[in-house]
């Protein structure tokens, strides 16, 4: 790892099994997230983002499926290989994560102050007062009015972007040097959708935290992203920075996904039908031979049946295809509708 590096992927791969089957739902994933930065891993659902992010933090259930290979470097120290007492002390202290659906992963039966403190008191051995004063504190500067009220509301109390803000109180109450976001903004309407992603940011400036956003909204990615990740079949299929992925997309898939945007001609002013990815994402536990997105891709040609592609490295932008070369680029500059 470099001196810049927070966090290192390598060859990381995840299975779930179920009736009989094997799941491969991460497959052979390596990246990294620089101090600072922020890095968003996009795809269409089922694609294994949520399945990399759960095992970065060793969240596998057990009883589902198995981290089968990989390293999670940690500043230089592979988390996967930490004893649980001091995976417990680096969860939710160092690395914190927000998760996709608030309602569930609040616990309706504790108040919002008391799931705060209780992050509090394990990873910073306060007192009671004041892991509930610097409750009051978290709620104020994540945009909750009345916080001192709040803190004795339980989650059914909350609307839907309160209860964002209340999971984003807990996950940042420690300060953390990596907030992995798992699509936080998903259920949520335009206007609260923008407050959240201004809030992460700001936050995000002002504490140099890094940040590992999940998301299949490509709006969001041009937001707020420095390099960008794209997933298919639980593998990464393409990675570059932002203006590269966007301006220069390599890989069909990639190709297909920019043009599922909802956009606007920057030339004339005027809106295009959307287009639409063909056929549907593979089942990951009957991959097709060779390259995943094959059956989907009007590239693909006889030797895309016969190997995986690996992920080529051509000046900092990485794509997993045979035939990137040969693939006319869009002559078009789109940019996403607000």
């Amino acid at each position: 790892m470099n001196e810049n590096e927070l966090l290192r992927v390598e060859k990381l791969r995840t299975h779930f099994h179920t009736q009989g089957r094997t799941v491969k739902a991460v497959e052979d994933v390596s990246f990294s997230v620089e101090k600072g930065s922020t890095v968003c891993l996009v795809g269409e659902s089922g694609s294994g983002k949520s399945a990399t992010a759960f095992s970065i933090l060793n969240l596998i259930p057990k009883s589902l499926g198995r981290i089968v290979a990989g390293k999670v470097l940690y500043q230089g120290e592979d988390l996967l290989q930490f004893s649980p007492r001091r995976q417990r002390g680096i969860l939710g202290n160092e690395i914190a994560m927000i998760f996709q659906e608030p309602a569930t992963a609040l616990n309706p039966v504790y108040t919002i102050g008391e799931q705060i403190t209780e992050v509090l008191r394990t990873h910073r051995r306060c007192s009671a007062t004041a892991a509930r004063r610097q409750a009051r504190t978290m709620l104020d500067h994540v945009g909750i009015p009345d916080a001192g009220r709040r803190l004795d509301d339980y989650s059914h109390q909350l609307s839907g972007g309160m209860r964002q803000r209340a999971m984003i109180a807990i996950a940042l109450a420690c300060g953390p040097k990596m907030l992995i976001a798992d699509e936080p903004t998903t259920a949520l309407d335009a206007t609260v959708q923008s407050q959240i992603l201004a809030l992460i940011h700001d936050i995000q400036r002002e504490t140099g935290m890094a940040l590992l956003f999940i998301t299949h909204d490509l709006s969001v990615v041009a937001e707020i992203a420095d390099r960008v990740l794209v997933m298919y079949a639980g593998r990464i299929v393409e990675e570059g920075d932002v203006t590269e992925i966007f301006d220069n997309p390599r890989m069909p898939y990639t190709q297909g996904l920019m043009k599922a945007r909802p956009q606007m001609r920057l030339q004339e002013g005027v809106s295009r039908r959307l287009s639409a990815l063909p056929g549907s994402p593979p089942d990951l536990a009957d991959l097709p031979a060779g390259c995943s997105f094959r059956p989907r891709c009007s590239h693909a040609r006889s030797d895309c049946a016969s190997r995986i592609p690996g992920l080529e490295d051509t000046q900092g932008h990485r794509v997993r295809c045979l035939h990137w070369r040969q693939i006319p680029q869009a002559a078009d500059k789109w940019e996403t509708v607000a």
